[in-house]
């Protein structure tokens, strides 16, 4: 890990970034401060032509066990109203694909922070649960809106009643998480899921996260004109990858 005092420490590998929450002795609880850091890193990776995907994970035991109720009620000072879900909204809006790489906890403002990604790979050892309504608290960095999105509005609205705790299988079942990897080779996944993403077309990416974002939960008829008339076409490579699938052919 690179400075113990970097609250969100960016590792570049080979044409991707990993983003690592690094606060291990608070099991990553989310501060101002750690947000003020990713804010930072998303800033960054927006203009990087380098770098073709993030994954997003934390250090030590978990991903993070939400945001830090000691930070809460000291009455922490927040920029502005609205910034940390508007920093959430800029790191979905990313041009590039993001991983939510979840291995144990991630609770409440940490499956906020996950959902932003483009979806989630979990651990085996990874535990959900939204658990504003224990502490008479309500979501204001995303909860309400991107969880029924991902797991449907009944099972959103469960979830949130109830506050239950639950593993990497039944996230994977009602469709919060795309899979679940062995813990032993979570590591090694994330770095084959990665590799395998770059090695395709970053302006493909882009293109397809932006028809999806922006017709998401309209009416197909209209999605339809949209990609017809905004889809961007062809990427200035596209000749040079047809040219080299057809040379590996013969």
């Amino acid at each position: 890990m690179a400075d113990e005092g970097t609250l969100v420490v960016r590792e570049d590998r080979d044409g991707w970034t990993m983003l690592t929450l690094n606060r291990p002795d608070k099991l990553n609880a989310l501060t101002v401060a750690m947000f003020a850091e990713l804010r930072a890193h998303i800033e960054d990776l927006r203009g990087d032509d380098s770098i073709g995907c993030v994954v997003l994970r934390g250090a030590g035991k978990c991903f993070s066990a939400g945001h830090d109720l000691d930070d809460i009620a000291a009455g922490e000072a927040v920029p502005s109203r609205g910034w940390h879900s508007e920093t959430l909204r800029m790191l979905e809006k990313l041009p590039k694909p993001v991983i939510a790489a979840v291995h144990g906890h991630c609770y409440t403002g940490a499956l906020e922070v996950a959902l932003a990604a483009d979806f989630i790979v979990a651990s085996e050892d990874a535990r959900f649960g939204d658990t504003h309504s224990k502490w008479a608290l309500t979501p204001v960095w995303g909860m309400s809106q991107r969880l029924p999105r991902r797991v449907g509005p009944a099972t959103a609205k469960r979830l949130m009643f109830t506050a239950d705790m639950f593993g990497a299988d039944e996230a994977v079942r009602i469709g919060l998480a795309e899979y679940a990897v062995p813990t032993a080779e979570f590591e090694q996944h994330l770095s084959e899921l990665a590799g395998r993403i770059v090695a395709n077309s970053v302006f493909s990416h882009a293109a397809n996260k932006q028809l999806i974002d922006v017709t998401d939960g309209g009416q197909l008829d209209a999605g339809l004109q949209y990609e017809i008339m905004e889809s961007p076409g062809r990427g200035p490579d596209y000749l040079e990858r047809i040219a080299a699938f057809s040379k590996g052919k013969k």
